[in-house]
């Protein structure tokens, strides 16, 4: 079968259930989205039809929701207004535990206007920046005995609550606290593990200045000495993040390759999931890296709209495929151009391989590899192959420019796979003719074609494993 996992998983969440600690503040955050087709007699501005008014906890209460809807016993410590608009966000937290204190200020709701994927947009009520809140005995002792802690700072005061934060200081010692800032918010308790500011929230806190992975490499070092924090991850949007600490030095998380898609919550998603891996005993590096793929794949999943939905398959998606192929082949199908597949074991990938990819991607406008499993490559080859693991394969698949998504099956031939995306060429190397191709009955059932590309003699994977074991 086609290997398929779920997008909206972090990774290690399956590993075990984890108690976590969501602290910060909440919002009501509203999404309408609709049609505009005319515009307004009264001036000249876009009239919008209503199709949807979705509603949803935001801020710390965002994160709290990705959370427990990966499976994980979540507390969620914040302040709370006594008005209808705190009991709704109370409503659209079902099996979360809320631990709030008074807010001493209205809900605030922020209301973002769509139409179709365009933000229209953004009313903000009730906003303005309130006063310090005091924090119950309850919510301090919210934070004890948790296997790991992130703190949402939306910039409303709860992260900078003094007796909160010398609880927060007083756990780090023990418990892995993940920090994620604002720019008009509290700085992290010395002790946090990760603080994960984006490049806009770095530039604020220091005074470093310039671009990109330089810039961040600078103001990650600067941010790790200011905070007394164990590590601190630059985010760096599609690029991935920029990790430095004193124990380790720098290092470059590359983010996987996904269509761009609705950033709200991005930055949640991967706080969530650099806590979640920290918490399943990942180093800084490893988990920066687990943080930035949940948010990688959200965002390849649909963002804050699919994490409520659950509604249509999942990507074909697996372990170290990082390129959503059915996104991929939707683009391409939506833009008029031609999908290519291809297939095979690439069990050793040599100069005869990069040749026929490069021909096959020719053919059209994006190309898809469908790659045999480890158990696959097993019953064709015999016990002792394949010689490097699916993961690896995929990897460097990937890492040619030729290819654009990788699909692993576990049957003997792709079949399955090609139906589910259904390719509109066929490309396979070799010195045979198409009819002599078993894929050729495949493609004939929605009409697509099997194209042969240049087979290259004398580069073979069964004679280089040969040498290869002569070598050794």
């Amino acid at each position: 079968m086609t290997r398929d996992t779920d997008a909206r998983s972090t990774p290690g969440a399956e590993a075990r259930r984890l108690r976590i600690a969501v602290v910060g503040d909440t919002l009501l955050d509203v999404d309408v989205s609709g049609t505009s087709e005319r515009l307004s007699p009264d001036a000249p501005v876009p009239v919008v039809d209503v199709r949807t008014d979705d509603r949803r906890a935001g801020g710390a209460g965002l994160v709290a929701t990705m959370l427990r809807r990966d499976g994980h016993d979540v507390t969620l410590v914040t302040v709370l207004s006594d008005d209808a608009r705190a009991a709704e966000i109370r409503d659209l937290l079902p099996g979360v535990t809320v631990v709030a204190g008074p807010s001493g200020a209205p809900t605030p709701v922020k209301t973002r206007v769509r139409v179709a994927d365009h933000a229209l947009v953004r009313i903000d009520e009730g906003c303005a920046t309130p006063p310090v809140p005091t924090p119950t005995a309850e919510m301090l002792a919210a934070v004890e005995d948790v296997d790991a802690i992130v703190v949402a700072d939306y910039g409303r005061g709860v992260a900078a609550a003094a007796d909160l934060r010398a609880a927060l200081e007083r756990v780090a010692g023990h418990t892995p606290v993940v920090w994620d800032p604002h720019p008009k918010g509290a700085v992290p308790v010395p002790g946090t593990a990760v603080a994960t500011p984006n490049s806009a929230e770095a530039r604020r806190f220091t005074d470093v200045t310039g671009d990109g992975v330089p810039f961040a490499t600078e103001a990650a070092a600067t941010l790790v000495e200011t905070w007394g924090v164990g590590a601190v991850a630059v985010t760096l949007g599609d690029r991935g993040a920029l990790v430095a600490s004193a124990r380790e030095g720098n290092r470059f998380v590359p983010a996987p390759s996904v269509t761009a898609g609705d950033p709200c919550g991005a930055g949640d998603r991967l706080a969530a999931g650099v806590a979640v891996a920290l918490a399943g005993g990942a180093d800084v590096a490893e988990a920066v890296s687990a943080g930035v793929t949940a948010a990688s794949e959200y965002l390849a999943a649909g963002g804050v709209a699919a994490l409520f939905s659950d509604d249509g398959p999942a990507p074909i998606r697996v372990p170290g495929a990082d390129r959503d192929a059915m996104r991929v082949v939707h683009d391409v199908r939506s833009a008029g151009g031609t999908v290519v597949a291809t297939g095979g074991c690439f069990d050793l990938l040599h100069a005869g391989h990069a040749r026929t990819l490069s021909a096959a991607r020719a053919l059209g406008d994006c190309l898809v590899v469908c790659l045999n499993s480890d158990d696959s490559v097993r019953a064709l080859k015999g016990p002792d192959r394949p010689i490097m693991g699916q993961d690896d394969r995929v990897e460097l698949l990937l890492a040619l420019d030729c290819v654009d998504a990788v699909v692993v099956f576990d049957e003997h031939t792709p079949d399955e796979a090609l139906r589910r995306f259904r390719p509109d060429v066929w490309a396979k190397g070799g010195d045979y003719t198409a009819s002599e191709l078993p894929e050729t009955a495949t493609l004939a059932e929605w009409g697509g074609r099997v194209v042969t590309v240049p087979f290259h003699p004398g580069r073979s994977t069964t004679r280089l494993a040969a040498a290869l074991e002569q070598v050794g």
